[in-house]
């Protein structure tokens, strides 16, 4: 009788890499599987390899074995091209796994091009290759994705094995001077550091508990353990359910460290731990007393709770707050590339920091840095929180006319950043600026669009009103110089109200950098 059997093939298409799997007639497809504890040596027939496993027949039966545990020897085992990949991703697991075989589909139909995914003996790795005209044509590029850790991404750039590092977390001082003296060139210019989209941690609660907001602090006495009644915040007479993510979540170290504020303030010891964000919402939705934190993407009819910091300003956690950098519990994900990057790199990374990649960012779960607008009335609460306390009557008269403009304007979520003192962009707003053009370029002739600067509160009154106008007059001759013809029709004005209506305390400069910007207000032409 005849022996079939499943087995990987290599498969080489003018120069490109690709993986297939073929079934039919084999040569010798015997295989040794050896652990890699040295706990066992398997041997016999592989039948396939799927889902980061192999699949032996032996003459006791078969056996399923991961391929984290074995190393397959043998004329048989899987073969790959991943070594003349096109381009090579390497970098953060949630990215990786999350993000990337979305935006690979989304990147092959910008291309036209028909993309066929499979995985690779090495775990959680994957080859995705791309043919132009839909199929019908010649291979036109393949993209090998390895899973890992931010720190992963940038030693993958370091010595050369990835193309482009997937980091969760802004590179640090050691890692970019480490590239740079390795020729890699300078991280953090916008050339080479890329934010594609934005994570929100949100704070969870049951759909019936009534409490809808707690301070920083409420959220530090309860995961320490100092409360343990929702009564003593404001709710019913029930124990605090918390539950926590393990040491080695990334979703864990975003949330102490900005709750924590990097304090060394261990978890209360009575807390159940979630080993997954689907796990954690489950969790939450099944106890009336239960408070957890999870991704944007993964509240899952939970109740999300607005924080409140310690300066008394309430930050919701919805797509909006997240794109204006206002909502503290977030995270950015980057793409990082080297300056001699390779051109189909390049290309890529284009392409997912571009309109076009929104809507598979969105659907992977992650927040895009698409343009939202949001209505500023005093029902939506944001000029319900301006406060003439501790102002004079000369400051106060300004205050009045900011409110008086916030509420006749709806703002929209783009928003440029300044370094202290100086009126130069961050390092998203050159970007940010490209995609404010084309939507203020297909709104109605006659619309008021409004620049409006703001400062931190380090120097005197009338010196921040000065600086936060400056910087709202250089973001708008920015824009109607690079966006010329397509910016005619609408009614511009600079306008600048210092250190007033701050979005974070000014008690560090973490805090200081949220409320040095500019923010964009529009109005509907009248009749409009």
């Amino acid at each position: 009788m005849m022996r079939f059997c499943i087995a990987w093939n290599k498969v080489i298409f003018a120069g490109s890499a690709a993986l297939a799997l073929a079934a039919g007639p084999l040569p010798a497809g015997e295989v040794t599987l050896r652990s890699t504890e040295g706990a066992f040596n398997l041997h016999g027939e592989l039948l396939r390899f799927a889902d980061g496993h192999y699949v032996v027949k032996t003459p006791l039966g078969e056996f399923r074995v991961s391929a984290e545990r074995a190393r397959c020897e043998g004329e048989g085992c899987p073969t790959s091209d991943i070594e003349d990949a096109n381009v090579r991703f390497a970098g953060s697991d949630s990215m990786s796994v999350g993000l990337m075989p979305l935006l690979l589909t989304g990147y092959a139909g910008s291309l036209g091009a028909e993309i066929s995914t499979s995985e690779t003996p090495n775990a959680g790795q994957f080859l995705s290759n791309f043919v132009a005209d839909q199929g019908f044509g010649d291979p036109v590029g393949s993209y090998l994705v390895t899973p890992g850790t931010t720190s992963d991404a940038f030693a993958g750039l370091l010595d050369g094995s990835a193309d482009v590092g997937l980091a969760s977390r802004r590179i640090t001082p050691d890692e970019a001077r480490s590239l740079r003296d390795a020729g890699a060139g300078n991280m953090i210019d916008r050339r080479q550091e890329h934010i594609v989209a934005v994570d929100s941690i949100v704070v969870i609660a049951h759909p019936d508990n009534p409490v809808s907001q707690l301070s920083m602090q409420d959220m530090r006495d309860i995961y320490a353990g100092r409360v343990s009644n929702w009564e003593a915040l404001g709710g019913e007479d029930r124990p605090i359910a918390f539950i926590g993510r393990s040491e080695a979540s990334g979703t864990r170290q975003v949330f102490e460290e900005t709750i924590f504020g990097g304090e060394s303030v261990p978890f209360s010891s009575s807390h159940n731990i979630a080993e997954t964000n689907a796990e954690m919402a489950a969790m939450v939705n099944a106890d009336p007393g239960a408070i957890g934190f999870v991704p944007f993407s993964f509240q899952r009819g939970a109740r999300p709770l607005d924080l409140v910091n310690a300066c008394g300003i309430v930050s919701s956690p919805d797509a909006f707050t997240a794109k204006t950098g206002e909502y503290p519990l977030q995270r950015r994900l980057y793409l990082y590339t080297r300056a001699d990057a390779v051109e189909p790199a390049a290309d890529f990374v284009q392409y997912a920091g571009s309109e076009a990649a929104d809507v598979m960012i969105a659907k992977a779960g992650f927040i895009n840095l698409g343009v939202e607008r949001k209505s500023q009335s005093a029902a939506n609460g944001r000029a319900g929180q301006l406060s003439t306390e501790g102002l004079d009557a000369y400051e106060t008269g300004i205050l009045a006319n900011l409110i008086d403009e916030m509420s006749a304007h709806d703002r929209l979520s783009t928003t440029f950043r300044f370094r202290s003192g100086s009126s130069e962009l961050d390092e998203r707003g050159a970007r940010d600026l490209v995609r404010l053009i084309e939507f203020l370029g297909d709104l109605p002739k006659g619309t008021q669009v409004a620049l409006v600067g703001f400062t931190d509160d380090v120097g005197t009154f009338d010196s921040n009103l000065s600086l936060s106008q400056r910087r709202a007059e250089i973001v708008l001759d920015t824009a109607i110089s690079k966006g010329g013809e397509r910016l005619d029709g609408l009614d511009f004005a600079a306008l600048g109200f210092g250190e007033l209506a701050a979005s974070e305390c000014n008690v560090s400069e973490a805090g200081r950098s949220i409320n040095r910007r500019v923010e964009v207000w529009i109005k509907d032409a009248v009749g409009g």
